[in-house]
């Protein structure tokens, strides 16, 4: 199955769909990633990952656009939902090759940022290696891609 937008709901309780992050899930408080809630999972799913990606960063590496701030997979079908600060399952690394969660956080005076944070549904077992990088772990459930979707959020440094 291609990249494509499924079914799939990704919701939050911290922010609405186009709505500003709360400041405490940013790298100006406590940074701590947001309560997450998934629904309307495709048929067959095994397992899910989730990704936060700023695509809003002026950086590009290694045919790569933005910054990466969380790659989180190896969650189980029968999971969907992560509580805030949920530190559970495989965390991979984000743009700066550390694992888990950092939040939003532009550069000073670069103005408002988009953060997507994406579900994606596979079919496969969650057994992904560590340490996967956003390009690695895509790279990984191509083959077993059954559904994604995402939720948009919006932050800018006071």
């Amino acid at each position: 199955m291609a990249f494509a937008l499924s079914e799939m709901q990704l919701t939050s309780t911290a922010f609405a769909a186009g709505g500003r992050i709360p400041k405490k899930h940013t790298g100006e408080d406590m940074d701590v990633s947001p309560a997450l809630a998934w629904s309307g999972a495709p048929e067959g799913t095994r397992s899910f990952a989730i990704i936060c990606h700023d695509p809003d960063a002026p950086l590009v590496a290694e045919g790569a656009y933005g910054y990466t701030h969380w790659v989180l997979y190896n969650i189980p079908a029968s999971v969907t939902d992560l509580a805030e600060g949920d530190q559970r399952f495989t965390q991979g690394s984000r743009g700066n090759g550390q694992p888990g969660y950092m939040g939003p956080m532009p550069p000073p005076g670069h103005g408002t940022h988009r953060y997507y944070f994406w579900v994606l549904a596979m079919s496969s077992e969650p057994t992904l290696p560590e340490d996967l990088t956003i390009a690695g772990l895509l790279e990984e459930v191509e083959p077993t891609l059954l559904g994604m979707n995402r939720l948009v959020g919006e932050y800018s440094r006071g």
